[in-house]
């Protein structure tokens, strides 16, 4: 029998979790939102050197004009996303805190962030999870019918009641998918 949804959270989530039982708030576009991922993306390099080996802004914070939860996500490349020994303990020197470990969905790990409010998410070197971030990204930063599209698709999401924050996102699957296929069909041809 597949897991609940719920059932799954509470399995990979670290630490309490709270629902949330509203609707989801979208603030306007910040300008301020590329220079706070700076801020962090320091933060981690200063906590992990050389064991960087991508580090990028993702989701709607960072693409102009979109308007978006006012929560940094980051996408961090390191050799092994299994190998927690080797970033968590530094990290969490620099006040990152670990909430999520998903083995089963590209041995993902996330982490919330120090000062700012953002999302630390860690993947693997050669992880096809970490090129679709960014190639959702880039199509959206590019593409204004797409990027009209999803800011319509998340307003519309957003104004409903969501028991978890994930389950706002997992909605927006669907939009996603359908955006990253006229991308791909761009990128073949």
């Amino acid at each position: 029998m597949k897991e609940t949804p719920e059932a799954y959270l509470r399995e990979v989530t670290i630490g309490d979790r709270k629902p949330h039982n509203s609707t989801i708030q979208l603030a306007s576009y910040d300008p301020e939102w590329p220079s706070q991922f700076s801020q962090l993306a320091d933060n981690v390099r200063q906590a992990l050197g050389e064991k960087v080996l991508l580090l990028a802004h993702v989701g709607s914070t960072s693409i102009e004009g979109m308007p978006a939860k006012p929560v940094i996500d980051m996408v961090l490349v390191v050799a092994d996303s299994t190998d927690e020994p080797s970033y968590v303990p530094p990290l969490e020197e620099h006040g990152f805190v670990l909430r999520l470990c998903e083995p089963d969905w590209f041995q993902h790990r996330m982490f919330k962030t120090p000062d700012i409010e953002g999302h630390l998410h860690v993947f693997s070197e050669g992880c096809e999870e970490v090129q679709r971030l960014l190639v959702f990204r880039d199509w959206l930063r590019a593409n204004d019918d797409d990027r009209m599209l999803y800011e319509n698709t998340k307003r519309e999401l957003a104004a409903r009641k969501w028991k978890y924050i994930q389950h706002y996102a997992d909605a927006k699957t669907e939009v996603v998918e359908d955006i990253l296929g006229r991308a791909a069909s761009v990128d073949e041809s």
